[in-house]
């Protein structure tokens, strides 16, 4: 596997800004995020219907190792994991993680062993169809998958510390509109008990070195996440940041053309 620049930062104690891919499947979407300054971008499964098709082509023109490709897998199952490793994704993400045992799940099925149980397969996509010696791809693999964990229920807040204290997982990454959802304040995100909740995800984090992780859908918003301590964040997906831009442009347009009148 590349090196997994993004992991190498966030284990360095620095922040990595992505974003998120839920709308737009084609060859080009990869290298335009790249090129704007995206260092990974997250591939979603869960809420798209995108097939495993799609998810490789997706990943196939991503320009790595300068953009990480992450999938977010719509359950955590041993089939999604391993499928979208073996198509090249560089990270996985579970949603909606609530215990201790999913958490386990997640490592077992990417890591090879000793660590996990993921099945061999070599000189395909996922090493970029190269020959290289097997045990240096294990090591490689092993090393540089970065696995994600989804905080987004009351019941996955209720375990965030043993999932948090699981080896090998990465990120505990807060879903704050399922959160809220599930904690029966839906969108409140300002809410004293959404905001408890992200300081039990953080203090869990700090406990057990794990980075902590957010979606974020404006500048200021994505500001003060990083001031609270969020260290990987995703400002926006496609189509949010599409309609956003769009809807500025015809705004300023029309509001030009009222004024010439």
């Amino acid at each position: 596997m590349h090196s997994n620049h993004v992991k190498q930062k966030l284990k360095a104690g620095e922040t990595s800004l992505g974003t998120m891919m839920f709308e737009f499947p084609t060859t080009g979407i990869a290298r335009l995020a790249s090129v704007a300054g995206a260092e990974f971008a997250v591939y979603d499964m869960e809420h798209t219907g995108w097939s495993i098709e799609t998810i490789r082509m997706l990943i196939a023109t991503t320009p790595r190792p300068a953009l990480v490709p992450i999938v977010r897998i719509p359950a955590c199952d041993y089939q999604f994991v391993a499928r979208v490793l073996d198509a090249g994704a560089m990270g996985i993400m579970v949603p909606m993680v609530e215990s201790a045992e999913q958490a386990h799940l997640l490592v077992n099925s990417a890591k090879y062993p000793p660590v996990g149980r993921r099945g061999a397969a070599f000189t395909i996509a996922h090493d970029e169809y190269r020959n290289d010696p097997i045990p240096d791809v294990i090591r490689s693999a092993n090393a540089e998958g970065l696995l994600i964990a989804q905080i987004e229920t009351v019941k996955g807040l209720e375990n965030v510390e043993q999932i948090a204290a699981v080896p090998e997982i990465d990120v505990l990454w807060i879903g704050l509109f399922d959160l809220t959802s599930s904690m029966g304040i839906p969108g409140q995100t300002q809410h004293p008990d959404t905001l408890a909740a992200i300081e039990r995800v953080l203090s869990a984090c700090r406990s057990y070195n794990k980075i902590p992780a957010v979606l974020v859908t404006s500048i200021p918003e994505g500001l003060t996440q990083i001031q609270t301590g969020f260290r990987m964040v995703a400002y926006g997906g496609d189509l949010w940041i599409y309609q956003s831009a769009l809807k500025k442009g015809l705004n300023a347009l029309r509001d030009g053309l009222k004024s010439s009148r």
